[in-house]
């Protein structure tokens, strides 16, 4: 039968003792500084760590160290004991490995697919008031910042807005927006808030030109309010702060982060083709055509190069060869 030195502590003083621990008839045996019997159910064998003593412990409060851990397995296999699946998987680096790649690829998955999942739905439920409050927080932020009075006339705000008033939605109602005109220290740009405001800028007005590709561009930013693709964005940036808002009721956190989360936030390729889709939809049901919206993109592109800097409104609605080609496909239908 195997033998194992050991250090023993009876647990009432510091002393240490060196003995021998074997296992004889279902007990385990003691010899050395210290004597002693204990039937092997009375005992507490702690986990297998890289480094650390083994310890068994006794009902008494004394226990021992055992720093051969081959000896120690081989006596334990003796008796019968085996490590827990658990223990044995965490000494084995393939084990280790192979549950570290699960974890990063069951967080990219997580990412890609439950989070815009759980945003999507969290967007839909939040209440109306957190939407306005939190809208209303980003454009305070933007004031400050970005962006100073509108120099356009009252008369042509009115005309502007009433035009964007006379379409129709393409897919039922429309969701609730408010046209607010500013000019921009960040050159042409227009945005929707989860509140319902589209703010637009006087330098995106005087780019276009054009009052069917202004209309065009606020389709588009409809289309954002229509799928909450805002909040969606605001809830997969600060998951943790929306999710326990959402359960205890207090969204204070989320309003304090938000409006700087919202100022840098980029819209997704997915969330810029659906607001492309609405914008075509609402373009087509008024019999305005899709090419104004390829008008906007390609013109705002071209800007950028010239220029050979970020564009306010590209750096948060990128623009690609692939959506502008779409965008054609669509216009020459």
């Amino acid at each position: 039968m195997t033998a194992v030195a050991a250090r023993y502590f009876d647990g009432r003083s510091s002393r240490l003792q060196h003995v021998t621990l074997s296992v004889e008839a279902g007990h385990a045996v003691l010899r050395g500084d210290a004597e002693r019997r204990e039937p092997l159910h009375a005992l507490r064998v702690s986990e297998r760590s890289r480094g650390a003593a083994r310890k068994v412990t006794f009902a008494d409060g004394a226990y021992l160290e055992v720093d051969d851990h081959e000896a120690f397995a081989r006596l334990l296999h003796e008796t019968g004991h085996r490590d827990s699946l658990v223990v044995r998987l965490q000494q084995s680096w393939r084990a280790v490995l192979a549950a570290a790649a699960a974890t990063v690829a069951l967080l990219w998955l997580g990412y890609l697919y439950l989070l815009p999942a759980l945003a999507t739905g969290m967007a839909a439920a939040l209440p109306a008031g957190v939407e306005r409050q939190l809208g209303a927080g980003v454009l305070a932020l933007m004031d400050q910042r970005l962006l100073v009075p509108t120099t356009l006339s009252p008369q042509r705000q009115a005309e502007l807005t009433g035009r964007f008033r006379s379409l129709q939605p393409p897919r039922g109602g429309a969701p609730g927006w408010r046209l607010l005109f500013r000019s921009s220290r960040i050159g042409p740009n227009a945005f929707a808030l989860p509140s319902g405001d589209i703010v637009l800028t006087d330098q995106m007005v005087q780019l276009l030109n054009n009052d069917t590709a202004v209309l065009a561009v606020l389709a588009h930013e409809l289309g954002h309010l229509h799928e909450h693709h805002g909040m969606r964005r605001l809830i997969q940036g600060s998951v943790v702060t929306a999710v326990s808002g959402l359960v205890f009721g207090d969204m204070s956190a989320l309003m304090a982060t938000a409006p700087a989360l919202l100022l840098d936030m980029k819209y997704s390729r997915d969330a810029e083709q659906d607001a492309d889709d609405y914008a075509v939809a609402m373009m087509l049901h008024n019999g305005l055509g899709v090419q104004p919206l390829v008008d906007v993109f390609s013109r705002l592109q071209q800007l950028e190069q010239q220029r050979g800097g970020d564009m306010g409104y590209l750096s948060s609605h990128p623009p690609s060869s692939e959506r502008l080609a779409r965008l054609r496909a669509a216009a020459a239908r």
